[in-house]
């Protein structure tokens, strides 16, 4: 009887077998397999650097990793009915070679192989994945409440501010304007009665303009998209401050280039550049500046996407606290300021899809720059 000479192997690392191999008459088959994207470098060859192969993979598409693992997966079922075809040859060939016996012994032992094979190739990948998403989805249980429980107490936080807010700013000139007309009442031919209205009416006039603003801050803001020459635009906003800047000695001088276009609402960005231009010269006015100027200067981004305007003064500058408020609704350091424009002055600009940042230290004067893509109102 002729004697066949079989060795059957396993490849193995700290995971589990990688594959397996026969060796028989001289001859050698290999396989190898990936059984999930997450256990790539488990069975990359040792060579290579696993952070480099992390680099490389993250560097990826998706669609070149989800063709990947397909491949992977693939592979694993093509290195399995590999396995098989071998298995089967080699037990036929023994049977009618060497009989029953040696055929059920090599087929017993090697069927152990075979199986193993089988659950680490086919099997362990769905477990794996399916063990996975249970442990995700535990994970998003858990931690999506606390989630959302802390946006909501942000949220409430958010809105008790601005209550409080609102009430402080309503209820004040109100109750002013109250006591007076109580004054007016008691003595009705006193002749200060005549002031004493007019400064009631200031302070419902303050109250007025109060709840126009809220009611502007609290509208979603409607963008009407033109093409717009941003030097013009700022030229138009500045052209506004021409009397007032003369009679306070506040120098403006402007750096705006040309031929930077923008899609936006032309009116609504007109306003922002009013509000930022017209607080810089109150902050001058309020500390008595001397040599008062403003810059303005207007340009676009090194890629052309965006342009910028900015606004800077030589003012008193702004303290860390009120800076990180500055845009806050209802915050204000002004004593006959409404505490919205800046806000409004934000929403205008997320609504166009840009930002507004404010840069500054006491005693250095303040900075506003304002970004907006060029073609932020398309599509």
């Amino acid at each position: 009887m002729a004697s066949v000479g079989i060795r059957l192997g396993a490849i193995h690392n700290h995971d589990g077998p990688l594959g397996y191999w026969i060796d028989g008459e001289g001859d050698r088959m290999r396989d190898r397999w990936d059984d999930d994207p997450e256990e790539a470098p488990a069975v990359r060859p040792r060579h290579r650097h696993p952070r480099r192969s992390r680099r490389r993979r993250e560097l990826t598409s998706p669609e070149e990793r989800a063709y990947r693992a397909a491949r992977r997966r693939a592979n694993a079922r093509l290195g399995f009915l590999t396995h098989l075809l071998a298995y089967g040859s080699v037990c036929l060939f023994l049977l009618l070679v060497a009989g029953f016996r040696p055929a059920f012994i090599v087929a017993l032992a090697w069927g152990i192989g075979l199986s193993s094979h089988y659950f680490a190739a086919l099997v362990v990948p769905r477990l794996r994945r399916r063990y996975i998403e249970r442990e995700v989805s535990r994970a998003v249980e858990r931690n999506v409440p606390r989630e959302r429980r802390s946006i909501e107490d942000r949220h409430v936080r958010s809105l008790e501010e601005l209550s409080a807010s609102i009430a402080h700013e309503i209820r004040n000139p109100i109750t002013a304007a109250k006591s007076l007309v109580q004054q007016m009442g008691e003595d009705p031919a006193s002749v200060e009665n005549v002031d004493y209205a007019k400064v009631a009416l200031d302070e419902l006039d303050r109250v007025e303009r109060s709840v126009a603003h809220l009611l502007r801050y609290a509208r979603e803001q409607e963008i009407h998209v033109t093409e717009v020459e941003l030097a013009d635009l700022v030229r138009s906003a500045l052209e506004t401050f021409r009397n007032r800047a003369a009679e306070s000695g506040v120098t403006i001088e402007t750096d705006l280039g040309t031929d930077h276009v923008l899609r936006g609402d032309p009116d609504k960005l007109r306003r922002v550049l009013i509000n930022v231009v017209g607080n810089a010269i109150d902050a001058l006015e309020e500390a008595g500046t001397p040599d008062p100027h403003i810059e303005v200067m207007a340009g676009e981004n090194l890629a052309g996407t965006e342009c910028w305007v900015r606004v800077r003064d030589n003012g008193p500058g702004i303290d860390p606290e009120t800076l990180s408020r500055i845009f806050s609704p209802f915050y204000t350091s002004k004593d006959s300021g409404t505490g919205l424009g800046l806000a409004i002055s934000k929403k205008v600009v997320d609504a166009h899809g840009g930002s507004i940042e404010a840069t500054s230290s006491p005693g250095a004067g303040a900075e506003f720059t304002i970004t907006i893509p060029k073609h932020a109102g398309r599509g």
